[in-house]
Order: structure tokens, then C-alpha cells, then sequence
């Protein structure tokens, strides 16, 4: 059998071209064998000059047809980068366990989770989540309701992905104010945007993991010929509760499955298609009520229309146009067993649901020459339209229905003053609506002794729109330095307009065991960003760094207010206790009080770093072995000197690694530093360090029609130190729920390319 790379059979499955692997060996006395897994804290820049490419045509042009021009995505200017992107491939993700896309992100530099649940686990990008960080797959958003809430679960599983990119930066305003802090993007070919080679391409994998004793298991298939293609693709995954090193921790099983059907015609000018999506989910939300019996769950389901297209015009001042549309329907139901030992059947608490519909269009015209240099650019427009509603069954509803509609046009434009110097600028405009009804001009007192710790609070109730029109713009500049260095400097001001929950939520939310009060009264969050990052891509040390300072003007945040509160409100108003002393003593079904949170809004600085290196040490056997690193911390204080509550620690960590033709090995560490920055009704966490080790192998057959089969088998251990880990970013840590211990994890997979 011929020797194998397993880096280059990584690039021809996924169809990533050069810049999702940006960190590869290139030397010719590494050679193919010493090509490592790639530095993905950035990659390609938004805007790529034109390329007329055979990619949508003849069959065996594996790339997808995005790839050559998609504004956005990993592309082949490795070097090209304006921006921070962190990118993983799928077999990057495939040996980690976890039913979250973010479980496959949360230990990259400058990202994290919110680990509320495991079925539910929202990325947190730089200190930022929620409604800051936009999650989309193929360029739209996912369309849930996670920002609401924590326990909320993102409805894409990993199993799905070819790729997963993490955009920070400017590239953010073609996709709205909402990703304000950045786009967690799942790139896949449930519309095929190529002609597999052979006219067919395929895949089955999965996997089990001890902690949780959970299996998986997906497939997905691509057939193609006369310029017609078809996808299918499916998963599944089962996982009980997980063990941590203080034992079970109960409710945190997780189950999910889901699949899509999509087909496009695809010719030389470019294709068009449509794929159609369904995913279940159902898992457990651990913590005190669970403890309690009361096992709150929360049962998801959402189908989902995407369609795509790009046509390349030919012989005209537009080079290529490309559209975008999507159409969703989610919903999940919040339940939990009322009285625990008396009656052991689950009733739902809450639904939320939501309907939402979006459109991006962008046209990209061909490169003009001036006398500064040639200018490359895209003007595009974006539309969306929502209705959500977070309805209670036992009092206030969280957020009663609540229509935002928001239309805007964005433009990028590139110029390469130099062959070593390029200037980026971009500019968005967005005009907003939402209507609602939330609580307004909200006061409260305390009561006199013998009842002190008890406060009444009155609001007047506000039904109407809000409308907003946020402005964002950013300038950037890219120079090539000596020894194959580049150097980047952006600055952006970006404009968000605040949500519809944080607006208009009133009510209690079970599953979080909160009760949330909103602000109608919230103006447009702004933000100044200046940014400036280092990176080298190639030759036997890689690296990339940034370092960024963000100024927000009217921040807004949730407030935990040290009071607990009656379940249910009565007309415009409620009354609350001080913390550990309402009737009942707790919160939850089958107690008395939620925890009060309060959106409110102020002004606050953060700023951070990330670094990762690579540096390969020597030959050995049939291959190569070196080090690697990584380092990232964010600090965000209010301007009164308070700290912004659930940022996360600096972390710190590396590895050594092994990798030739079939194999690859690494073992390594990422250590959380204690986080004693914390917030106002927070407590400092503890910090931990994380063991990792991973082997795997990849062998490749014989070709048979130019298609490859490639078979792999792997394993790899996580927090093998079994140490008790914390994460002080969840709301989860004030109820001290451990995250999985010691784990090992066996997966392999199998592809037809």
C-alpha cells in the first residue's frame, strides 16, 4: 500500500483548501510527513480577490465551489488574514467527545463554554456569549433561542460538520449586529456546492466514551452526476450522566438525533440548491433540583429550509453573486417533576418557541485598478424576520410574544496599496424593530422590621416597538514582514441593538431557577475594538498572536441581584426576600423563590490575548516530533472598577506531538488559573488543569474510480488527572457542579473521497 498523509487525506475529505491547514510544514526538508494540525486562531481574510475556477464543473474538483471566491470561509490565501479565525476540521472534532458544537471549541484560545448542561453548552468567544455570539451553519443562523438562556441548547450537533470556524473582528458585520463579539459558523455540504470526484462521496463514524458511557454514531453521503447532486446525511447520540471525580452527577444525560436531505444543480457558472434539516434533542439539566428529584429536562426539536446559490457572471463589472435564505421552526418544552416522591411524572413548565426566516444577499465585483493599487469588494443586503415567545404554564411568562424584524446593507472593500501592504475597509448600516411587552419605570422597597428581608416591587407594564438603527464600520491593514511574518492592525466600531429578551423578559424561568426582568428602556450597546495580531504560517516554528481593547458604551448585562422571588407575579408587581430567606428556602418547582436578575447596562473595558505556536524539533523514525503552545486570558471591569460577572480565567497550556504518514500522537496539558476576578453575588473559582492524550491511525486503500477509501482508528483521554473542574463562566457554579472526570474516548471512522 503507497504511504499515506493523513494531513492531505484530511484536506481532500473536507474539501478545506490551503488555509485551514495554514500551519503545515513546508520545507523541504521536512517534507509531506512533517505536516502538523493547523494554528487555527486565524485564518483568511472576508474578502479574496476573484478567482475563475473549474471547481463547480468537472467532477473530481473536490473543493467546494465556495472556496474559491465565498467571502468569509477558510480559502486559499493562507496569509491573507485581516481578522482572528480559529478553524477545525472534522477530524479534528471527532475525537472529542461532547453533543455541543461548542465541546469541540472550548479549549482553543480566547474560547470557552458555559457548560450549563451537557446537552446545552453556548460558546463564549473573548468573555462574550449570548447575544453577542452569533451561531449559523452554511451562512445562516441557527435560528433558537439559546441566547435566552443557558440551559437553551444550539440545534446543530458536531457530528454534522465538516468544519467548524470561529470569526472574530470585522468580518462580523456582514452577519449583523448580534455577532457583535463573533460567528460560530458549521460548514457542511447538506447543499452540495461541487461534483464529488467519481461522482461519489461518503462517510460513517462514530464512537463511545466511558465517562458518560455514550455512543454516536453518523453517516453522511454525496452522489452526483450530469450536473445534478444529492446529499443525505444523518446522526445519533446517546449519553447517560457523567462521572466526575466526586461521583455521578445526576441529570446530565443527553440524547439527540437528526439528518438532512439536500440536492443542487451544479454547472460552470456557479449552483443552486436546498437542503431540509430536522434535529431532537433531549437532556437532563443537573444541579440542585436535580438533586432535589425534581430532574428538570428540557425536550428540543426544530426543522429547518436552506437554500443557497452563486452564479459567476461572466464578462461583466460584477464577478459573482450569491444568496443565502433560511426558514425555521423550533421549539422546546421545559419540564420537571413537581412533587418529587408523591407523584414521579414529568410536566411542562415552559415552552419556548420560534419561527424565523433570513436572507443575505451579496455581489462581488471584479478587481479594479487605481492608482493606489487594485480594489476588490462586496456590497450585500441582509434581511430577518422573528417571532419568539417563552410561555410559562404556571405563572408570569418569561417573554411573551415578540416580533423582531431588521433589514441592512453592508460593504467590504479591499486595496493592495503593495505587494506587501493591503488596507480593508467595512462599513454596516442596520435599522431594527421589535415589538413587545415587557415591564417598565420598575421600583422596589424594602419592608419595615419584623419582615426586612422582604421587598415588594412594582413596575408599569410596557406593550409597544422598539426601533433601532445601529451603525458599524472598521478599517484594517495587513503588511508582510521579513521571514515570512505577517502583521495585522484593525480597528472597528460596531453598534449592537439590544434583544427582544432583553427587553422585554418578566417572568421566571424554570430551568435556570431565575427571575429575569428585562428593560425596555435599553439603548444600542456600543463598542470601539482596536486590534493587533502577529503570525507566521509556515517553516519549523508557526505561531499566531493577537491582542485586542474593546471600550463599550452601554454594556448591557444580567445583574444577579442577591434576592430570591416568588414564583409567580401578581399583576406589575412581585415581592422578593433576601438570599436564604424566602418561604421554602430554595428555588424551583415545588419551592417558593427564583433568583432576581436584572438587565441593566453600563459602561465597561475588555481586553485580552491569545497565542498558539508550533515549532517542530527534529526527525524521528518515519516522522516528526516537536512542541506546541498556547496562552489566552480576557479582563473586563465596569468603569466604576466592579468586574464584569463570568468571564473566564487565563488559561495556559502545551504538548508534545508525533506525527508520519499513518500516524499521530500528542500528549499535552491546559492549566486554568484561579479566577478571583469575579463579580458582583459571584465567588472566585478555583483553577484546574486539564491532561490530554491522543493516538490515532489512518491508512488509505487503493483507488478505485479516483475514489480513495480511508479508514481511521483513534483514541484519546481527557482530564485523565481526573481533576475537579469548575467553570466559572456558568451559572452552574454557584451549585458547585463538577464537569466530567478522567475519560477516555474510542472513535474511527471510515470515507469514500
Amino acid at each position: 500500500m503507497p504511504p499515506y498523509n493523513r494531513e492531505r487525506l484530511r484536506a481532500a475529505v473536507l474539501a478545506v483548501p490551503a488555509a485551514a491547514t495554514v500551519m503545515a510544514a513546508s520545507s523541504a526538508s521536512a517534507q509531506s510527513v512533517t505536516e502538523l494540525p493547523a494554528i487555527d486562531v486565524t485564518t483568511a481574510s472576508p474578502i479574496v480577490k476573484p478567482k475563475r475556477s473549474k471547481q463547480t464543473l468537472p467532477e473530481g474538483d473536490t473543493a467546494p465551489a465556495e472556496s474559491a471566491s465565498l467571502p468569509g470561509t477558510a480559502l486559499d490565501f493562507a496569509d491573507h488574514s485581516f481578522v482572528a479565525v480559529t478553524t477545525m476540521s472534522e477530524s479534528e472534532i471527532a475525537p472529542i467527545n461532547g453533543a455541543t458544537v461548542t465541546d469541540a471549541l472550548e479549549t482553543k484560545p480566547g474560547i470557552s463554554g458555559t457548560s450549563f448542561a451537557p446537552g446545552a453548552n453556548r460558546p463564549i468567544i473573548r468573555g462574550l456569549d449570548s447575544y453577542r455570539v452569533r451561531t449559523q451553519e452554511n451562512g445562516i443562523g441557527t435560528h433558537d433561542v439559546a441566547a435566552i438562556s443557558e440551559d437553551h441548547a444550539i440545534p446543530i450537533s458536531p457530528d454534522s460538520a465538516d468544519r467548524i470556524e470561529v470569526v472574530r473582528g470585522p468580518a462580523t458585520l456582514r452577519y449583523g449586529s448580534q455577532a457583535i463579539g463573533g460567528v460560530v459558523s458549521v460548514e457542511n455540504q447538506r447543499i452540495p456546492t461541487y461534483m464529488p470526484k467519481g461522482g461519489f462521496s461518503g462517510a460513517l463514524k462514530g464512537g463511545g466514551t466511558s465517562v458518560d458511557d455514550s455512543k454516536d454514531g453518523a453517516f453522511r453521503a454525496t452522489a452526483g452526476s450530469q450536473g445534478i447532486v444529492v446529499h443525505a446525511d444523518g446522526f445519533w447520540r446517546k449519553a447517560d450522566d457523567y462521572e466526575s471525580p466526586k461521583g455521578t452527577v445526576e441529570n446530565s444525560f443527553a440524547d439527540s438525533k437528526g439528518g438532512a436531505l439536500g440536492g443542487s444543480i451544479v454547472g460552470p457558472d456557479g449552483f443552486v440548491g436546498v437542503s431540509f434539516s430536522r434535529i431532537e434533542s433531549l437532556y437532563g439539566i443537573p444541579g440542585e433540583e436535580a438533586e432535589e428529584g425534581v430532574n428538570p429536562r428540557i425536550d428540543m426539536v426544530q426543522d429547518k429550509v436552506l437554500a443557497k446559490g452563486e452564479w459567476r457572471v461572466r464578462g461583466s463589472a460584477v464577478d459573482a453573486v450569491r444568496f443565502w435564505f433560511g426558514a425555521s421552526d423550533y421549539a422546546h418544552d421545559e419540564l420537571a417533576i413537581h412533587d418529587p416522591g408523591v407523584e414521579d411524572e414529568f410536566e411542562v413548565g415552559s415552552r419556548f418557541t420560534n419561527k424565523e426566516q433570513e436572507a443575505r444577499v451579496e455581489v462581488q465585483h471584479v478587481p479594479v485598478g487605481t492608482v493606489l493599487g487594485e480594489l476588490t469588494g462586496v456590497i450585500g443586503a441582509h434581511w430577518n424576520n422573528r417571532k419568539t415567545r417563552g410561555q410559562s404554564f404556571e405563572g408570569e411568562s418569561l417573554l411573551e410574544p415578540a416580533h423582531t424584524q431588521s433589514i441592512a446593507a453592508f460593504w467590504f472593500e479591499e486595496l493592495a496599496l503593495t505587494r506587501k501592504l493591503s488596507v480593508q475597509a467595512a462599513a454596516r448600516i442596520e435599522h431594527a424593530t421589535i415589538d413587545g411587552s415587557g415591564w417598565e419605570e420598575f421600583h422596589g422597597h424594602r419592608e419595615a422590621p419584623p419582615d426586612d428581608h422582604e421587598w415588594h416591587f412594582h413596575s408599569h407594564r410596557f406593550s409597544g416597538e422598539r426601533d433601532f438603527t445601529p451603525t458599524s464600520a472598521s478599517l484594517g491593514l495587513l503588511y508582510q514582514l521579513p521571514l515570512q511574518t505577517v502583521a495585522r492592525l484593525t480597528g472597528q466600531y460596531v453598534e449592537r441593538a439590544p434583544d427582544a429578551a432583553e427587553l422585554f423578559s418578566k417572568g421566571m424561568h424554570e430551568a435556570t431557577g431565575t427571575f429575569e426582568v428585562g428593560n425596555p428602556g435599553l439603548d444600542v450597546e456600543k463598542a470601539t475594538t482596536i486590534e493587533a495580531g502577529l503570525k507566521k504560517s509556515v517553516g519549523a516554528l508557526r505561531f499566531d498572536a493577537s491582542a485586542y481593547y474593546t471600550r463599550y458604551n452601554g454594556f448591557i448585562y444580567r445583574q444577579l441581584s442577591g434576592l430570591e422571588c416568588d414564583a409567580e407575579a401578581h399583576g406589575d408587581h412581585f415581592h422578593c426576600f433576601d438570599e436564604g430567606h424566602a418561604g421554602g428556602g430554595g428555588h424551583g418547582h415545588g419551592h417558593e423563590a427564583f433568583d432576581l436578575v436584572f438587565f441593566q447596562q453600563r459602561d465597561a473595558t475588555f481586553y485580552g490575548a491569545e497565542l498558539a505556536f508550533q515549532y517542530d524539533v527534529a526527525r524521528v523514525w518515519k516522522g516528526v516530533w516537536g512542541v506546541d503552545g498556547q496562552y489566552d486570558f480576557v479582563r473586563a471591569e465596569f468603569d466604576n472598577g466592579e468586574n464584569v460577572p463570568r468571564i473566564p480565567p487565563h488559561r495556559l497550556g502545551g504538548g508534545l506531538f508525533y506525527r508520519d504518514a499513518n500516524w499521530f500522537a500528542r500528549a499535552g496539558v491546559l492549566h486554568a488559573f484561579d479566577q478571583n476576578d469575579f463579580g458582583v453575588n459571584e465567588i472566585a473559582t478555583p483553577g484546574y488543569t486539564l491532561v490530554s492524550a491522543e493516538i490515532s491511525y489512518s491508512v488509505a486503500g487503493e483507488a478505485v474510480d479516483g475514489i480513495v477509501p480511508v479508514a481511521t482508528i483513534g483514541l484519546k483521554g481527557e482530564n485523565l488527572a481526573d481533576d475537579e473542574v469548575l467553570n466559572h463562566a456558568s451559572f452552574k457554579r454557584s451549585e458547585d457542579v463538577l464537569l466530567p472526570g478522567a475519560s477516555v474516548r474510542v472513535f474511527g471512522s471510515i470515507t469514500l473521497n
